[in-house]
């Protein structure tokens, strides 16, 4: 069925797109949403896509496009030429800071490619099947050169460099000679050989897990409209528009207030949606053909070029007393960064033992470039490899003791007024009852049969505060609107819109939640860290309160009394003496223009004071003996939320944390073969959990407030996801007796390691 709309007003003007108008602006005219990129149709709309590289490690000797520029139909082409040379500086872009030279090298390859799917050029056409024939017809003449993936070879004497002007960091004197060692972190607390002398138990073991992908389920989409202004409109989804304007016009070489963004409806980000690949290329594509572009990568090139979390080797070495008090830690974790730098390795080693009080400890992070993608972030970024080691070792200290693993963690948990062992002391904090809750629950006691096992694992996340802004405006009937810039990936919305019904006293049904464009409200940070609840909502409530405020003001006004005098109470203004009749809202609202005009305030916050994060779990598997396929029978997590508020979704955050760890415990993996080239780039192949693969997940919510936070808010998003590994591996060794310490856990290891151990 088709529909076709007319109005006589010329602004806005409207498209129907499926069954619904969309104003040029791209917002939905029935439900002012932003329309994701990939369903987004403006007039003379063509259509981009991009050539990459087949190679993992290559020269590029020449690239001749003008076979694809005469072609017909075929309106604009760039390669790395169209876009300037940055100078390496770093900025921020969610949990980890970016090289904007290796960012804008990332985007579009200049003398080399780094991996497989590395950008070459794009071109834009009037139809898809003109676009990809003008790829065919572009030449691209490559000196191959070896490459590497293994960190470990890449670190080797003879390996291939990547970089030739890449001189590693963190190394005191500094090395003379070039190497995929990016830089060396080190934590060092304490006399770790003193400690390691007071331990009666010590376990040391080598784990080594591989890169997996988000797999959010909308690839990454974009329609970029360059004006005769030489304005760009961009619309795409993305853990946060403001990033994708900053990153744009860097790497166009253009000022930010050139860029407008309108964020859409975001199909799933867990970090992986924090940087730019194709908004900067089809808003150049833009600018050359006069016209808009739409970019929307299909699901294999998602997979080869953009960024999985690391893959990583790391060898830990743990000591204990007979009492069960852990006494030091030492070992070095090497995180792939992929083609550039920037692994989370350091957010890794400040993670591994955070829930712990260890006095003697000394981790080294080595964050080494490889022909992959260049990594990004993934929930807790660094976090689940680091305690996939820890923890298994800390299960393995406790069997040694004959010790309760819950116990053994009571016994060394953090608290209240301890230093960290990456450095901050902790204000209060839950982990304690995340591990007691665990205890507690009736999953810890149910009778496990034959080939059945339980393990535990706990996890430590800081969480984030940062910068936020948001407008409130009361209308005319009383209602409000609540603009912010955090785009919406977990609930956001609804914690937003509950925190303003709670300060100005209205029902949060009389809220409308917005997230506004980069013209509509002042500068966010990107949604990640597990930042937003905190932080968008500390600007919020402050907004709020300033509205209240003002409310205050013009009930005194009309009451001809001092602001001091009037209360704000379940949102109505009330006179301390009670002799006059209490102003709702509504009644304040529908008066403002004789009071003092339009009800509206806002505010802009660098949030601090975000309570850190803990989760401990408990995982039930079955282990077939005969196949090696494990089986989660039951799975329970208990999470320190701070304060809930909004349960279900805390519920669900804490759900999904666990079944993405689980896919990472069990399943998932990129798969190379000898050329570099990715065997798996699809979900067929690629092997993420479905439902029918996992149990009901039980989840305990454990409030213990943050201080930092007017309501008690901790952020939930990504803590849930750094036990899983640990907590399966934990679970198997119980049901088989095996120790597994590569991921993934696959029917294949599983027995392989079981035909190792005679069956």
């Amino acid at each position: 069925m088709t529909a076709t709309a007319t109005t006589t007003d010329p602004q806005p003007s409207y498209k129907w797109v499926g069954t619904r108008p969309v104003r040029h602006d791209g917002l939905d005219k029935v439900t002012g949403r932003a329309k994701y990129g990939a369903d987004l149709n403006l007039p003379g709309m063509l259509i981009g896509a991009v050539l990459r590289s087949p190679h993992a490690h290559a020269r590029i000797l020449a690239i001749d496009t003008s076979a694809a520029e005469a072609m017909e139909g075929v309106r604009a082409v760039v390669t790395g030429a169209d876009f300037p040379m940055l100078e390496s500086e770093m900025g921020g872009s969610g949990e980890e800071y970016v090289d904007f030279r290796d960012l804008c090298r990332n985007v579009m390859a200049r003398d080399k490619v780094l991996y497989e799917g590395h950008a070459l050029a794009a071109v834009a056409a009037t139809s898809r099947r003109e676009a990809l024939a003008a790829l065919d017809a572009i030449k691209v003449d490559y000196e191959v050169l070896p490459h590497v993936l293994d960190v470990d070879l890449a670190m080797a004497p003879d390996a291939p460099i990547l970089h030739e002007d890449m001189i590693t960091e963190g190394v005191d004197p500094a090395p003379d000679e070039p190497s995929n060692l990016a830089s060396r972190y080190v934590l060092d607390r304490g006399d770790t050989e003193k400690g390691f002398a007071e331990a009666d138990v010590i376990v040391e073991r080598e784990f080594v897990t591989q890169p997996v992908h988000q797999g959010y389920i909308e690839p990454h989409a974009v329609v970029a409209d360059v004006g005769e202004d030489g304005k760009a409109m961009v619309f795409c989804s993305s853990q946060g528009h403001f990033m994708v304007r900053s990153f744009t016009a860097l790497l166009l070489g253009w000022e930010p207030s050139r860029v407008k963004v309108i964020p859409a409806e975001i199909g799933g980000g867990f970090g992986g949606k924090t940087t730019v690949y194709v908004e900067p290329v089809a808003t150049r594509l833009s600018q050359k053909a006069g016209r808009p572009v739409k970019v929307v990568m299909t699901r294999d090139e998602v997979f080869r070029a953009t960024g999985p979390t690391s893959g990583s080797k790391i060898r830990l070495k743990v000591g204990a007393t007979k009492d069960g008090r852990l006494t030091a830690v030492s070992g070095s974790m090497a995180y792939q960064a992929g083609a550039f730098k920037g692994s989370p390795v350091s957010l890794g080693c400040m993670c591994a033992f955070a829930p712990y009080a260890i006095e003697n400890v000394f981790l080294e992070g080595l964050d080494v470039v490889v022909n992959m993608p260049k990594v990004a972030a993934y929930r807790a970024p660094g976090a689940p490899m680091a305690s996939f080691a820890s923890e298994t070792l800390l299960d393995e200290i406790a069997e040694q003791l004959g010790m309760d693993p819950l116990e053994l963690r009571l016994r060394n948990a953090a608290e209240e007024g301890m230093r960290s062992v990456y450095g901050p002391v902790f204000k209060r904090i839950g982990f304690k009852e995340t591990v007691e809750a665990v205890r507690d629950h009736p999953q810890y006691s149910t009778e496990l049969g034959p080939n059945q096992g339980r393990g535990v694992a706990s996890g430590f996340w800081f969480n984030f505060g940062g910068s936020s802004s948001a407008t409130v405006n009361v209308n005319e009937d009383g209602t409000a609107s609540v603009l912010t810039g955090s785009p919406d990936i977990g609930g956001s919305r609804a914690s937003m819109a509950l925190m303003a019904a709670e300060e100005l006293g209205i029902d949060v049904y009389d809220i409308s939640p917005i997230v506004s464009d980069t013209e509509s409200v002042g500068y966010t940070d990107v949604t990640g860290g597990s930042r937003v609840t905190h932080a968008t909502g500390l600007a919020v409530i402050d907004a709020c309160r300033k509205v209240v405020a003002d409310l205050r003001g013009r009930a005194a006004k009309v009451w001809d009394v001092d602001v001091s005098e009037v209360e704000w109470v379940d949102g109505r203004a009330q006179h301390v003496s009670g002799d006059r009749a209490p102003m709702t809202t509504k009644e304040l609202a529908a008066g403002a223009a004789g009071t003092g005009g339009p009800i509206t305030a806002s505010a802009a916050v660098n949030a601090r004071g975000a309570g850190a994060a803990f989760s401990t779990q408990v995982c039930d598997v079955e282990v077939d003996p005969e196949t090696g396929a494990v089986k989660i029978l039951r799975y329970t997590t208990a999470q320190d939320a701070g304060r809930a508020i909004h349960p279900s979704y805390v519920e669900g955050q804490m759900q999904g944390g666990v079944a993405q760890g689980i896919g990472w415990a069990l399943n998932e993996e990129y798969i190379f073969d000898s050329g570099g080239t990715m065997e798996n780039a699809g979900f067929l192949d690629y092997r993420m959990p479905v439902a029918s693969d996992l149990p009901m997940i039980d989840t305990v919510i454990v409030e213990v407030p943050n201080p930092g936070h007017p309501y008690g808010v901790r952020g939930v998003g990504e803590v849930g996801i750094v036990p899983p590994m640990a907590a399966v591996a934990n679970a198997i060794h119980d049901a088989t007796g095996l120790r597994l310490s590569e991921l993934p856990m696959s029917p294949v290891k599983v027995l392989e390691a079981i035909g190792a151990n005679g069956g």
